[in-house]
């Protein structure tokens, strides 16, 4: 038998989230299972508690905050008044010395790192997209911004970068989001690949449907693609075929569906219970530009779709196995992908069950939470070396 893992005695964790529910909810409450579960949850921050599991009692919520009271200004300004009211939170529970390990968010937690390095507590965050660079050339906007009463609640790029410089371990999504923090000479020691995990009793493969019919989920925005795979779908004009798009539909793509629309392009909004759409899907379209390891993408997995995606979607699909990867804003890819299994329904049945055998064998929960008691384990070692 090996060594017992070094872990953390009484961890205190923050996100700018729920505990419970969908999207960022989700991953706020798998991180808090393995602590629980392991016994060395001291207390998580939160702006609200939907689940049962944990006991309230190491949940703080902050659902009735005093930032409310700046509800009416812009998104920017309000979101970023929050994050530093979680921050100010989170660094009064590290002044206590009731914890020996901080757990958050980028972007969350500035003043919370500053109490962790000043007393030695190991740190980790993770990152939900990539790597923030310095904006330093904006002189106009930095002026307006400095004129402005709120300007202070906007978080500003300069901080996620001392956000990473504090932190002991930076935790990364995807390897896309790893090599932007390489490129910006990131030390590589500080770097913890933790990819998602998924709910492989909640999504599974469903009948194959008598047509073929793609599916998106996301928000309908620029940045997940979805102008392209609009624009691919009407040039390809397939017969017994439909595009079914599930997601909030934002304004900037109203054009693109008004432009491109058919009568096989349904909008059928955001479903909470995606499983029982997904499942009656023949293949996934995802052809984002930016994410960390889009939740879509394993969800798609596990519910046995083949996947025309990016390489900038995350690392579950491997090009010519579970999917097919194209380029970012290729429509002429994205088109000829989508052809290509629209032919081969051979090819989308064998792609269908190496995605479902790929997140069962590495992208479940478990195994979610088996790498993120090492992520802790790591920290708890860099601290103690330097």
């Amino acid at each position: 038998m090996g060594a017992p893992r070094v872990l953390p005695k009484s961890l205190l964790y923050s996100i700018f989230a729920r505990i419970g529910g969908h999207g960022l909810d989700t991953d706020s409450f798998e991180a808090l299972r393995a602590s629980y579960r392991g016994n060395f949850l001291g207390k998580a921050i939160a702006y609200d508690n939907r689940q049962t599991e944990i006991p309230g009692r190491f949940i703080q919520s902050l659902r009735w905050h005093p930032v409310r009271l700046l509800s009416f200004l812009e998104s920017p300004y309000y979101y970023g008044a929050k994050k530093k009211y979680l921050g100010r939170v989170a660094a009064r529970h590290l002044e206590s010395g009731r914890y020996d390990f901080f757990h958050s968010w980028s972007g969350d937690c500035l003043e919370a790192l500053r109490v962790a390095k000043k007393k030695k507590i190991p740190s980790l965050i993770e990152i939900p997209t990539w790597h923030r660079k310095s904006q330093t050339s904006q002189v106009t906007s930095q002026k307006s911004e400095k004129a402005s009463w709120k300007s202070r609640f906007r978080l500003k790029p300069e901080r996620f970068l001392e956000e990473y410089d504090l932190a002991t371990l930076v935790v990364v999504l995807s390897e896309k989001a790893a090599e932007s923090f390489r490129a910006a000479n990131f030390p590589d020691e500080k770097l913890f690949y933790l990819p998602r995990g998924v709910d492989v009793d909640r999504f599974k493969p469903g009948k194959r449907p008598p047509i073929f019919r793609a599916i998106f989920s996301g928000a309908l925005i620029e940045r997940k693609g979805i102008h392209h795979l609009l624009e691919a779908w009407h040039r390809l004009n397939l017969r017994d075929a439909e595009l079914w798009l599930l997601g909030s539909v934002h304004d900037e793509a109203k054009p693109h569906l008004q432009k491109f629309a058919r009568e096989n392009v349904r909008v059928l909004g955001f479903k909470r219970d995606l499983e029982n759409y997904l499942n009656q899907g023949s293949v996934y379209v995802f052809p984002s530009r930016l994410e960390g390891s889009a939740k879509t993408i394993y969800e798609a997995a596990a519910s046995g779709l083949p996947m025309i995606t990016t390489r900038e979607a995350g690392d579950v699909v491997r090009d010519g196995v579970e999917g097919i990867i194209v380029q970012p804003g290729d429509v002429d890819a994205v088109a000829a992908a989508i052809e290509h299994l629209y032919r081969h329904p051979e090819i989308v049945e064998s792609m269908s069950a190496a995605a479902r055998q790929r997140v069962v064998e590495n992208f479940t929960w478990d195994h979610y939470r088996s790498r993120l008691l090492g992520a802790y384990e790591r920290a708890i070692q860099l601290s103690n070396s330097n």
